[in-house]
């Protein structure tokens, strides 16, 4: 990679030949090979769930420059999976404690930090510096910037997804194959992208998923001959099963096709169906969990509708709540009562707002007002004999 551009390779030292001595022997990597790595530079956009084993294995093989693009704070929920972090690292930046992870398993490593949410007004100018972008991502509308800011650039986006026992990895390249648009030209629907904060996840699934992309990545820093460019992996934690799918680069894509429209980043959020303006534009105003109680003692009628799955009612509930998950909401309108003014609940007040757009464009007449914060925030501000998770 550097060698084509060039740019002289770095000798090894005493130490670091010593601490790479299992790559050295491998006639695939060797010397060389190792020079390459030290010189590479890498962007993980997300210290989460895939960032982490992808962070950990890229910083213990010896790639020179890791940068981490994450404005999250670790929270108690992110432990079980996201094993850049530790319990007494609760509250801290997840790019703080990355760095300090990084730099536990390898102090040779260069580690930059970005404490923000990646944009179309930022993200070409963050990820020109590196080599290799690795999408740890949990959203489509930053998997889609990514995508797209790659291909600008001319860099490959080594891609992965996890939810509930299913992951993906794909490599989307689009000097030499597919992206991600060419494999999904539109965005799924909100209420069909849901995240592992909505329906789960095995906490070693994103391991899994995010070793396959630290493997990908070194092997297109050592030039290999064979990696995910232009096939899917998808893989079932359930049924241990991988299945890997041909993809192909195709001639109509906006982005990498034989008429390229995108040529610079776009709108994603609008893309991927989110607006910044979701309560009005759904007609769906908030309620707070204090205001909600208050109803609620008055006895006024009106329907609580929870969207959650049906595990997540015995973590907690609200007495007297309908339960319809979200994916099922439009089949189940008949055990409703569209005239009736309704408060949606989810865990945090996310994926009901999505069943509110649902609602309306099934006929939902009466008032709709979403549980400000979820049920997490009315056991925090009202009944704190109820979990929060």
């Amino acid at each position: 990679m550097d060698e084509e551009r060039g740019a002289p390779l770095p000798e090894l030292n005493r130490e670091e030949i010593l601490r790479y001595s299992r790559h050295l022997i491998l006639p695939e990597v060797g010397i060389g090979g190792q020079k390459k790595l030290k010189k590479s530079k890498v962007l993980l956009i997300g210290a989460g769930g895939l960032g982490s084993p992808a962070g950990l294995y890229l910083a213990a093989a010896g790639v020179g420059a890791i940068g981490f693009v994450d404005y999250d704070r670790v929270e108690s929920s992110n432990l079980q999976r996201q094993i850049l972090h530790g319990t007494t690292d609760v509250g801290r930046l997840k790019t703080a404690s990355a760095r300090d992870a990084v730099l536990r398993i390898n102090p040779n490593v260069r580690v930059s930090v970005f404490d923000l949410r990646l944009s179309s007004a930022n993200a070409l100018e963050i990820l020109e510096p590196f080599d290799v972008i690795v999408d740890g991502s949990d959203n489509f509308a930053t998997r889609y910037l990514i995508n797209d800011a790659c291909a600008l650039l001319g860099k490959p986006d080594v891609y992965g997804a996890v939810y509930r026992f299913t992951g993906q990895a794909a490599v989307f390249d689009a000097r030499r194959g597919a992206c991600l648009r060419c494999l999904m030209p539109e965005a799924p629907a909100p209420e069909e992208a849901l995240n592992c904060g909505d329906g789960g996840v095995l906490g070693v699934l994103p391991c899994i998923v995010g070793g396959i992309q630290a493997a990908e990545t070194i092997k297109l820093i050592l030039g290999a001959p064979s990696t995910l460019i232009n096939r899917y992996l998808t893989f079932d934690a359930w049924t241990m099963r991988f299945h890997t799918f041909a993809l192909d680069k195709k001639a109509s894509c906006p982005l990498c096709g034989d008429h390229p429209e995108i040529k610079e980043p776009v709108d994603y959020e609008r893309f991927c169906g989110i607006s910044g303006k979701r309560e009005e534009d759904a007609a769906c105003g908030q309620i707070t969990p204090a205001r909600l109680k208050n109803l609620l003692d008055a006895g006024v009628d009106i329907q609580i509708i929870d969207v959650r799955f049906p595990e997540e009612l015995k973590i907690s509930a609200l007495p007297g709540s309908i339960s319809i998950p979200l994916e099922k909401l439009g089949e189940s309108m008949g055990l409703l009562d569209p005239a009736r003014d309704a408060v949606l609940v989810c865990k945090k007040g996310e994926k009901s707002l999505t069943a509110a757009f649902l609602l309306r464009e099934e006929g939902y007449r009466g008032r709709l007002l979403n549980l400000k914060g979820g049920l997490n925030a009315w056991a925090e501000e009202v009944d704190p004999s109820l979990p929060v998770y």
